[in-house]
């Protein structure tokens, strides 16, 4: 079956039909209604509607949410119950390029198109939502962060990773900072998801009429449509997909970004010098189900060098002793210090001292006064940044892209099954030549990722 054509859209093209919409207004460059409207709110648009859009309707309805965006014209009806002004698109790309009167964006689309459209966004001076994972390769995590680093302090951003509000992300992070376990050594997380596929489906019939399969598929390669991609419920379905190549980066993306989070938090670390992991046998249409990496990461000003590790899909790091079952943690992660070792889930945690001179003596609480502040609601964070850019949002794109460049470069070395040293300056694996094809990817002729 040959694919259809890919659509190319320029941005002469974007301009030139803009007038069609109706009700639409020309602004002066630079112009932003919701800034200036006299009760302060955003003017919002919401990418993807259903699924993990629908998890953001109670917080974006409290600004003034004004274009609707999916490829599933279906979705419409119940979003505009909603919110009933707000204008509708089918490609993101014209709604980022005809609605010009747009403050922000909250993308809730397919794991494959999150750094495209944040990009763009950036590109166009929009406050970003994005929901995780930020990227699916290497390159897509370096451009997208640094698009928003030179825009520092006039944009805000954030990732969708919300458990990071739970409380006992912070009061991890104190433990650790305060030394609980005395000189950090290393980190662990892990997830035991297993969702294993042996591959593509097989193409199926032809998508309904008023789904635009071909932009679902974006930037990614032409796949023929298959109902089974679809098949799942809102806010899991992404469970459908998200293990394929082309459509995702598997567990890493998934669960593996809160589960990471939880660890990164209290580790202070920017991105690896090293990356090595091993797993089942490699499969060129899906990402693997069992899977480790471990990355070395230089010394900061208040720990050593440490090592970094990601186990999924029942693989797990060694518990402490043989009484403690880590594997009764479906996803959680674990400090090692010079002292002992922390072991969590997202919202609890427990010390366990190791070794004669571990008697917590050296080790001083803080007072309840000098606790870390609580994030409060995840997405109204992001909201008050953008309302005030100095504002820091908990998974800014620096953060979170540090986070995900990291992950997703154990995936290459996984691909490659050698050692990688990384230049993290310049985002080139320095001692396997072969390994820096797999920091980016070939897209469909039409799409860009700097649009």
């Amino acid at each position: 079956m040959q694919p259809p054509p890919s659509p190319t859209l320029s941005r002469r093209r974007f301009v030139s039909t803009a007038a069609a919409g109706a009700g639409f207004l020309i602004l002066p460059s630079g112009h932003r209604l919701g800034a200036q409207t006299p009760s302060n709110k955003l003017n919002v648009g919401l990418i993807g509607v259903w699924g993990r859009g629908l998890a953001h309707y109670d917080s974006i309805s409290e600004e003034n949410v004004v274009a609707l965006c999916d490829v599933n014209e279906e979705r419409f009806a119940d979003a505009l119950k909603r919110f009933p002004g707000a204008k509708t698109y089918v490609d993101w790309r014209v709604m980022l390029d005809q609605q010009k009167d747009l403050d922000a964006i909250v993308i809730c689309t397919a794991d494959h198109t999150h750094a495209f459209i944040a990009n763009w966004a950036l590109n166009r001076d929009l406050h970003v939502y994005c929901e995780k994972p930020l990227a699916i390769t290497v390159n897509e995590a370096r451009t997208v962060r640094a698009n928003w680093l030179s825009k520092k302090g006039k944009l805000a951003t954030q990732v969708g990773m919300q458990r990071h509000a739970h409380p006992n992300f912070n009061r991890i992070r104190e433990l650790i900072l305060d030394g609980s376990i005395g000189e950090l050594k290393a980190a662990y997380a892990w997830g035991n998801r297993q969702i294993p596929r042996p591959g593509y489906p097989i193409g199926d019939g032809a998508p309904p009429e008023t789904f635009h399969y071909d932009l679902w598929l974006g930037p990614a390669p032409y796949h023929p449509y298959s109902p089974a991609y679809f098949a799942g419920r809102a806010g899991a379905n992404c469970l459908e997909w998200n293990m394929f190549w082309d459509f995702g980066a598997g567990q890493i993306g998934d669960m593996g970004s809160h589960t990471m989070d939880l660890l990164w938090n209290a580790v202070d670390a920017k991105l690896p010098t090293s990356a090595s992991a091993k797993g089942e046998e490699f499969n060129p249409d899906v990402t693997p189900v069992l899977c480790e990496s471990h990355f070395e990461h230089p010394a900061n000003d208040w720990r050593g060098p440490i090592t970094v590790s990601w186990y999924q899909g029942g693989v797990m790091p060694r518990p402490p002793k043989p009484f403690i079952d880590l594997d009764k943690i479906s996803h959680g992660a674990m400090w090692k210090g010079s002292e002992g070792f922390l072991i969590a889930d997202f919202t609890s945690r427990m010390i366990l001292p190791f070794g004669d001179n571990a008697d917590l003596t050296y080790y001083k609480p803080r007072t309840k006064e000098t606790t870390l502040p609580e994030v409060g609601h995840f997405q109204k964070q992001w909201f008050d940044a953008c309302k005030d850019p100095s504002k820091k949002t908990a998974c800014d794109f620096e953060y979170s892209g540090n986070m995900i460049e990291q992950m997703l470069l154990g995936l290459v070395a996984y691909r490659v099954g050698q050692k990688l040293e990384y230049d993290g300056e310049k985002g080139v694996v320095t001692n396997v030549a072969d390994a820096n094809q797999y920091l980016t990817k070939e897209y469909r002729e039409g799409w860009t990722l700097d649009g």
